[in-house]
């Protein structure tokens, strides 16, 4: 079965691989310290810091294996300078004519996506539909809750 590739700018791979060292060094040092702690209180059947502090140790441990797996299997999107069409890095103004609204995102992989910042991910339906289009075009999105039109007026 072949792996999983997931694509990735050089900055968002980079953020990755430190913060897998992190989880892996500090904040895993940080939990067992609040496990020994807890341990310290006495009984462990009715002590909920550390039931607290083992759920969160699991959850950071799921989360170094996940995020290894995913670096391990990254694909480094190089920055090309092509202003032409839609790819992986690019930023994008599109114009909602439905709403009459504009729009800057930055097409992302999708360990680097960040709604708040407008990242979106090369797999979202917007950033799907994006990709490999140029400036003046019209693309469909195919979103959960139905159809609708971006034009794209902008690469940068």
């Amino acid at each position: 079965m072949a792996e999983q590739q997931y694509i990735m700018t050089k900055k968002g791979y980079d953020e990755a691989v430190e913060k897998l060292k992190y989880l892996q060094t500090v904040k895993r040092q940080e939990i067992v310290e609040r496990i020994a702690e807890a341990r310290s209180h006495g009984d462990l059947s009715e002590n909920a810091e550390y039931d607290a502090a083992r759920n969160e140790q699991a959850a950071n441990e799921g989360e170094i294996v996940e995020l290894d797996y995913k670096i391990k299997n990254a694909v480094i999107q190089e920055e090309n300078g092509d202003h032409e069409t839609v790819h992986v890095g690019s930023k994008v103004k599109v114009y909602d004519p439905e709403f009459d609204e504009e729009e800057v995102y930055e097409i992302t992989g999708t360990l680097e996506a960040n709604a708040m910042e407008n990242k979106i991910s090369n797999e979202s339906p917007v950033g799907a539909a994006l990709l490999r289009h140029k400036v003046g075009e019209t693309v469909k999105v195919q979103a959960p809750d139905g159809e609708y039109k971006l034009q794209i007026r902008e690469i940068f």
